[in-house]
């Protein structure tokens, strides 16, 4: 693998922070990625990212077939030398945006469960996972590397200044784990802060029944967007439309003091929380 200070140069491209572009350098590293992701020879891989094709390799040598998303434009003739210099022939690049992205354009069997593998850039980390919330009917795991701050977010237990609205909602629908953690010397640019990769499986079936699921989702948000505000102030003052009987009726039902902060709640009261306060009537904003 030539460098990445040496290809960007090469080509005359110039990292993008606004793109969160810090490309990893150690092959090994890459290779040990993909292999702890466990990918097989019968499995579809979609790439978020692919930049210079540091994991983009490794993973088409061990899958059926990778799908490559990169929205930087500069860097797809690059990738595509790179990958024809090493005879690979089973990737698809697609020049796209991966929150514009739809999975049904992806030719997938019909109970096929895609692998997600991908370096997210920090500034839509959080809105991509919610996408892969969105497409998980679809995905097996995810192989995802973070800012090491957010991925200590992700796997946070209920109690901490960690955990938040996004990890109630990972931990709802996936198991977490750490994979490795990267220094962040082993990446051009070099960034401030350490890198760590978290697996996360999905559940197939889902372990919670709720009754409304966007509502399920709506009432976590509200619940964190005043993190400082008891449980039920923060939801009084939120667009839900809950009446102050509502919530007492409810926090009652659900067996949950209403003096406490959301932070405090874990994936399983949320879930009783907003099955016993939905109701038809009550919408989905």
């Amino acid at each position: 693998m030539t460098s990445p200070k040496a290809l960007l140069t090469g080509w005359n491209i110039n990292a993008k922070k606004q793109l969160g572009q810090n490309f990893l350098s150690d092959p090994s590293t890459a290779e040990m990625i993909v292999n702890r992701a466990g990918i097989g020879p019968e499995e579809t891989v979609l790439e978020i990212g692919a930049g210079l094709g540091a994991m983009t390799v490794p993973a088409a040598m061990a899958a059926r077939a990778v799908y490559a998303v990169e929205t930087d434009r500069r860097l797809i003739d690059l990738l595509k030398t790179e990958l024809l210099s090493r005879r690979i022939n089973n990737v698809e690049i697609l020049h796209r945006d991966i929150l514009k992205l739809e999975m049904d354009e992806l030719p997938l069997g019909k109970e096929e469960k895609m692998v997600i593998i991908g370096n997210l850039p920090y500034n839509i980390s959080s809105q991509i996972l919610i996408r892969l919330i969105q497409w998980r009917h679809r995905v097996g795991r995810a192989i995802l590397m973070f800012q090491k701050e957010l991925a200590q977010r992700l796997a946070a237990a209920p109690g901490g200044k960690d955990y938040g609205r996004i990890s109630v909602m990972i931990q709802y629908c996936a198991d977490i784990r750490t994979i490795t953690t990267i220094p962040c010397s082993r990446f051009f640019p070099k960034p401030k802060i350490d890198s760590s990769v978290l697996c996360l499986t999905f559940h197939h079936p889902p372990r919670h029944l709720v009754r409304n699921e966007t509502f399920l989702f709506q009432l976590i948000k509200a619940a964190f967007s005043k993190r400082r505000k008891t449980l039920r102030n923060a939801l009084k003052s939120s667009d839900l439309p809950f009446s102050h009987e509502d919530l007492a009726t409810g926090f009652g039902l659900a067996g949950i003091d209403p003096v406490r902060r959301a932070e405090t709640l874990s994936v399983e009261e949320f879930v009783r929380l907003s099955g016993i306060l939905w109701t038809p009537s009550s919408g989905c904003i």
